[in-house]
């Protein structure tokens, strides 16, 4: 597999998790309600939030993954960045979407996204200068 089958591969899955956690907040929209916002009903709050957590923090670190290949970077670095990403992400999505405000998934799912991206940034700024 090359760097931006990778990359691809990984922008797939984070796609994937956009789509379910937007899915789960229609689908709570309807159950609830609730057309727009959160109506002052928590679960909807918690699924909004899960929801714009992601797409907060995706988009850039796909960006990441696909400059890296598309520069040079290894596969193998793209695979250690996406996976470590995926999981981070599915972490925090899966603490949310069971109605915890907080919890051990989340706080991993924080710190590990936090890490890729410094990683990321970091071999950004090597492949870009080498």
């Amino acid at each position: 597999m090359t760097a931006i089958e990778a990359a691809a591969l990984y922008a797939a899955i984070n796609i994937l998790i956009l789509l379910v956690l937007g899915l789960g907040t229609g689908l709570a929209r309807g159950r609830h309600k609730v057309n727009f916002g959160s109506g002052g009903v928590p679960d909807m709050e918690l699924r909004i939030r899960a929801h714009a957590n992601a797409a907060e923090w995706i988009p850039a670190a796909l960006v990441g993954l696909v400059i890296l290949a598309l520069i040079g970077a290894p596969a193998f670095l793209i695979h250690v960045l996406g996976v470590a990403l995926s999981l981070a992400r599915v972490a925090h999505a899966l603490t949310m979407g069971l109605g915890k405000q907080s919890g051990p998934g989340r706080t991993i799912g924080a710190l590990l996204t936090a890490l890729v991206y410094l990683v990321m940034t970091g071999a950004l700024f090597w492949y870009a200068v080498m």
